[in-house]
């Protein structure tokens, strides 16, 4: 007995060990990739000049820096949502999603009058949302790991290093977005940009407003001098002091926002349901030109009330 309590002590720890192992590898992997994102594209360029304009094309910007899209409000969301664009792949994205909505239209419509604005619409409309989305997870992010890498300024500024060294630090040392960011406001001052137009730049590029306003005190250091430490130190603990205000407004909230949530869907749940328990309930006056008005007119009054209610709850800090 003895020696099978051994044997399954040794079993459990060696199964315990191939676990933690295995963990520690994935979480090892992960956060290598989330690092070393802005690195894999550097490894591939030969200058820091093509690493600059290979950085600048995939966040929709040209060689100088300047959206490269003749819409301007729609480059400003490719670059600030921090994705690859790829022209090509968004279009296809969109096609496919407006085919979707008009093949869902037209089953339950049973008219092209309806199914096809219901196309174009979601063709637009939803790939959009979902950059916003994006935008927002990023600018969320980006002030969640603004005050550490402002600490690791402050820490390599104090230790005697030059400010375009502390920069790049962050660039080699944070995950993504905030390491890629800084890393590329680094590689321009190595290339030539002065420090105050590498950050105004960086601030273009993310449009956060705690970025903006680290870019801000960087360019009135260099004009009225000043420790640029200490600066920054207060400058973290602002940073720190919003995002706290964030939270507890994002509290405050959020009764609206889960009502918002449940007073958008609760027709769509019941009307999906009322479908599939009674087909006829909706089958028989669907074809009735009154009732496709109706629906339309209703789904234009649902969204101007989101509109109202997103204004009611969404607050600037």
């Amino acid at each position: 007995m003895g020696f099978d309590a051994v044997i399954y002590v040794l079993a459990f720890g060696s199964a315990f060990m191939a676990v933690q192992s295995a963990l520690g590898f994935g979480k090892t992997a992960l956060e290598k990739t989330r690092i070393n994102k802005r690195l894999k594209v550097k490894d591939s360029q030969a200058t820091v000049a093509d690493l600059i304009v290979e950085l600048r094309r995939q966040r929709g910007l040209d060689q100088d820096g300047n959206g490269r899209l003749s819409l301007q409000w729609f480059n400003d969301l490719v670059t600030r949502s921090g994705l690859s664009f790829q022209p090509t792949v968004w279009a296809a994205v969109a096609a496919g999603v407006g085919a979707v909505a008009f093949g869902a239209a037209f089953w339950f419509l049973k008219s092209p009058t309806f199914a096809v604005p219901a196309g174009l619409v979601a063709a637009i409309l939803l790939p959009l949302l979902f950059l916003k989305h994006k935008v927002a997870q990023r600018e969320k992010l980006l002030g969640a790991q603004l005050p550490d890498a402002l600490e690791i300024i402050v820490r390599s500024l104090e230790a005697g290093h030059p400010v375009p060294t502390a920069v790049s630090l962050v660039g080699r040392e944070m995950p993504d977005p905030i390491g890629s960011e800084f890393g590329l406001a680094a590689d321009e001052i190595s290339y030539g940009s002065s420090l105050e137009e590498a950050v105004r730049k960086l601030a273009e590029r993310t449009r956060q407003p705690d970025v903006e306003l680290f870019a801000a005190t960087v360019r009135l250091q260099a004009k009225t001098g000043g420790n640029l430490a200490s600066l920054l130190k207060v400058n973290a603990s602002t940073v720190r002091a919003r995002q706290k205000m964030r939270l507890k407004v994002q509290a405050a909230s959020s009764e609206g926002r889960a009502s918002a949530l449940i007073l958008t869907a609760a027709p769509f749940l019941v009307m999906g349901a009322m479908y599939v328990i009674t087909p006829n309930f909706y089958g028989d006056v669907i074809d009735e030109k009154l009732v496709q008005y109706g629906l339309g007119g209703c789904l234009l009054w649902m969204a101007i009330g989101n509109l109202v209610m997103r204004k009611m709850i969404n607050f600037k800090v």
